[in-house]
């Protein structure tokens, strides 16, 4: 039997290899989606491209990321529980290839009614023909990457499970790598060109986005090979495992990809509202996704697999211990991000978007986006957390129906907050409806015993702090703004004040978690 100590420590030292190189991935991303704002602002050719990139990532959510991830790890480490390790690699012979030829035939049938697809995703682009005709364009280069990416999220999985995280959470460094050197490459020849239009901006990113594709299939095979649990590609039939794995599927691929509708409705909403909006919404997004991919997604990513593992040894109070650990673990990182991201929203925007055709109305509108999207940003996190306890049990369908819930809430909340606040109002209402989803979670767990009251009462020094981190951040950005800097200065500026407060509060009252300084001191020590 694990101890919980030994759980702590896990979990830990995923969180470190997945936290380390999602990090690398997400500064890379931003670094990106500057990069976007300055080439293409936040008009049609921006909005066009973040269409038909979504697509593709909409699907590799449903079909592969999130849902194959969630049924494959649990039915993996029963097969290995049971049987041997040999028996489960079969498993995920019989799942690539699955995989491949059914989303092969996807795209297919995508890139054949791809206009009929992107007029339904973005109705409001029938009024404007070079934004419909260039995302479909756009879509159809991008579409491919749908297979690519779902068979690194398979190898990703299986590489988890030998607790080898960095590979998978390494390979997300090509894609941004990649689309760094489209925009560059934009930014290089738009100058050049004698005319300038839509496709001549976005078509080296569509291309960057399958040229990394193919990069990230070569990392994962590498790693495979070197590891030497490399699967074969021989077809031997479905097998039981596979049948129950397939059948755990579909409310599994629903469930992993709600908040990806959730961002499709404010995105088929949004394109109701005035050119931008879409632009407004993913700037926002963007920023929000910083702390929920270092924190929420790595913490979900080394969850899951210990807790299967322990779900299949029958460890049902363990796996309650790792869960709290997860949560204190997540909302350590996750708060004092919200209070800043609240608090700071403005510079923050003006400081990393704010240059070239990304001007100060743009700022303002992406700011307000900003700030309801870090509303929900606790929630987005907790939710990757508690669905791993439900998954981990092979219990998808309750993760299905809360699901369902939460689009549905989502989708009245969001048509009646739009009518009196714009985009604003759609990213509202996205935050509100994952809170109530998380809520509904929350409550089975602590009925269920996974959860009780002492996991969040450890919880108030950290939000004690943060309200001291945010009052000190509030007067030192008034105070910073009298000496006429850029705000990229003062946002830097401000970031060390907030974290040097912050985590000077966690060492000298002692609820700094357990593993991120010890590791270090003992190898100090020795």
């Amino acid at each position: 039997m694990s101890s919980p100590r030994n759980s702590a420590n896990s979990i830990m030292r995923g969180f470190k290899q997945v936290g380390f190189f999602t990090g690398i991935s997400r500064i890379l991303g931003l670094i990106r989606d500057v990069l976007f704002a300055l080439v293409l602002g936040a008009g049609a050719a921006s909005d066009a491209f973040l269409v038909a990139l979504k697509l593709p990532n909409l699907f590799r959510r449903i079909t592969a990321e999130g849902a194959l991830t969630n049924v494959f790890l649990p039915a993996y480490e029963k097969e290995v529980a049971e049987k041997s390790e040999k028996t489960a690699l079969h498993l995920v012979t019989e799942v690539q290839i699955l995989l491949v030829v059914s989303l092969s035939a996807l795209v297919v049938i995508f890139e054949l009614a791809m206009p009929l697809i992107i007029q339904i995703l973005a109705p409001g682009f029938k009024s404007t023909t070079d934004r419909l005709e260039a995302a479909v364009f756009l879509a159809r280069i991008t579409m491919p990457y749908l297979v690519m990416i779902s068979l690194v999220a398979l190898w990703s999985a299986l590489l988890n499970t030998h607790r080898l995280f960095w590979p998978g959470a390494a390979a997300p460094i090509l894609l941004n790598l990649a689309l760094i050197s489209g925009a560059i490459f934009v930014a290089l020849t738009a100058g050049s060109l004698t005319e300038t239009t839509l496709l001549s901006l976005t078509i080296p990113l569509a291309i960057s986005v399958v040229v990394a594709g193919i990069l990230q299939l070569l990392l994962l095979k590498i790693v495979l090979v070197r590891y030497r649990i490399n699967p074969i590609w021989r077809w031997a039939g479905i097998s039981k495992a596979g049948r129950k794995m397939w059948h755990s599927f579909v409310p599994a691929a629903f469930s992993a990809g709600s908040v990806q509708i959730n961002i499709f409705v404010d995105m088929i909403l949004a394109s109701l509202l005035p050119v931008g909006a879409i632009s407004w919404l993913y700037y926002g997004d963007r920023i929000t996704q910083l702390p929920l991919g270092i924190i929420g997604i790595a913490l979900g990513t080394a969850l899951l697999p210990h807790l299967s593992r322990l779900y299949a040894n029958g460890e049902k109070l363990e796996m309650g211990n790792a869960l709290s650990n997860s949560l204190y673990l997540g909302s350590f990182f996750t708060l004092p991000a919200t209070i800043a991201l609240l608090l700071l929203s403005p510079v923050i925007i003006s400081g990393v978007f704010g240059y070239g055709a990304f001007d100060d109305a743009d700022v303002h509108a992406t700011a307000s986006a900003l700030i309801a999207y870090a509303i929900g940003l606790p929630a987005f996190v907790a939710q990757k957390l508690f669905q791993s306890v439900f998954y981990a049990s092979n219990r998808p369908l309750i993760v299905l129906r809360i699901s369902l819930a939460t689009v549905f809430a989502n989708i009245i909340l969001s048509i009646i907050l739009m009518r009196f606040y714009g985009h604003i109002g759609l990213a509202l209402g996205t935050s509100i409806a994952i809170w109530l989803g998380v809520l509904c979670q929350a409550y089975l767990l602590f009925r269920e015993d996974y959860l009780d009251i002492k996991s969040f009462l450890k919880l108030l020094p950290i939000i004690l702090s943060c309200v001291g981190m945010g009052v000190v951040l509030k007067l030192s950005e008034s105070w910073l703004m009298e000496f006429q800097m850029l705000d990229i200065y003062i946002l830097i500026i401000l970031v060390i004040i907030g974290l040097g407060v912050y985590f000077s509060l966690a060492f000298w009252t002692g609820f700094l978690p357990s593993g991120l300084i010890k590791k270090a001191s003992q190898n100090k020590h020795k």
